[in-house]
């Protein structure tokens, strides 16, 4: 059987969804050996229950980050060290807006409670 890549716009991802290794390799049309590298690099990791690489499964983000991690690749020409790090801030950033928007919020509910 042949597997055939997939386009990005037909995948709605589910958040709590699991993909096995084959099916991260076939949506992100990779090879394995270049997977591995990004889970080397810590760009996708699998569940920590899966004892294998033959068993390996991810969470549906990990599709994502695949995608990005290859945008990155291609459009900025950086390696897949570079991509790893970029994710990373990437992710920091996301953390810290959604801190500033929850401050914001208390702010905003206490100045209503002065009133």
């Amino acid at each position: 059987m042949s597997l055939q890549p997939l386009e990005m716009s037909s995948i709605v991802l589910d958040e709590a969804g699991i993909l096995s290794f084959a099916e991260l390799c076939r949506y992100c049309s990779l090879p394995a050996e270049h997977l591995l590298t990004m889970i080397e690099h810590g760009i996708i990791e699998p569940h920590p229950l899966a004892s294998n690489s033959a068993r390996w499964q991810f969470a549906s983000i990990s599709l994502v980050r695949v995608q990005t991690a290859k945008r990155l690749q291609r459009d900025l020409g950086v390696n897949t060290a570079g991509a790893a790090l970029a994710l990373e801030l990437l992710d920091e950033v996301k953390t810290l807006r959604q801190q500033l928007a929850a401050l914001q919020h208390q702010v905003q509910a206490a100045e209503h409670s002065d009133d």
